[in-house]
């Protein structure tokens, strides 16, 4: 099931406004794309459940590990499970970050895994799994690996 306009361009407010809110360092901002009770699970694989705890997870390391950092979205894909649920995929690229030892972290690029659904009129990030891509060389000998 293909998602209607209205439905991808909602769906797009949420990637653009947390890219956003990314890029001005803001937690608060960060989690108003998501629901209530949302659960995230960042890179590290820590989770964390509802705004509140994902706001606090950010915080910090907006003023630390990501005080410099820069997210650009560079795909977003839709998936309609339902009328009023979607799995959504955003492709993302970062530069300017730090690893938790305070050592430049080269560009990264990674992926966002979201269950979207909607809420009264809104759509809302119920679930968001954040993950690491490998390099695009890695990538390709995997890929190659997979036609055998």
């Amino acid at each position: 099931m293909a998602p209607d306009r209205s439905v991808e361009r909602a769906i797009e407010g949420l990637v653009r406004a947390l890219e956003a809110a990314w890029n001005r360092h803001d937690a608060h901002g960060l989690v108003e794309p998501f629901a209530q009770d949302a659960e995230f699970t960042n890179v590290f694989g820590m989770a964390v459940r509802g705004r509140a705890a994902i706001e606090a997870l950010h915080a910090p390391l907006f003023k630390t590990m990501f005080t410099d950092s820069h997210l650009t979205v560079t795909e977003t894909r839709v998936r309609m499970i339902r009328s009023d649920v979607a799995a959504v995929d955003v492709k993302w690229t970062m530069t300017g970050a730090r690893d938790p030892h305070g050592n430049p972290w080269p560009e990264r690029a990674g992926l966002l895994n979201w269950i979207v659904t909607r809420h009264g009129e809104r759509w809302l990030i119920d679930v968001s799994h954040n993950m690491d891509l490998p390099s695009p060389d890695l990538a390709k000998a995997q890929a190659e690996l997979s036609k055998r």
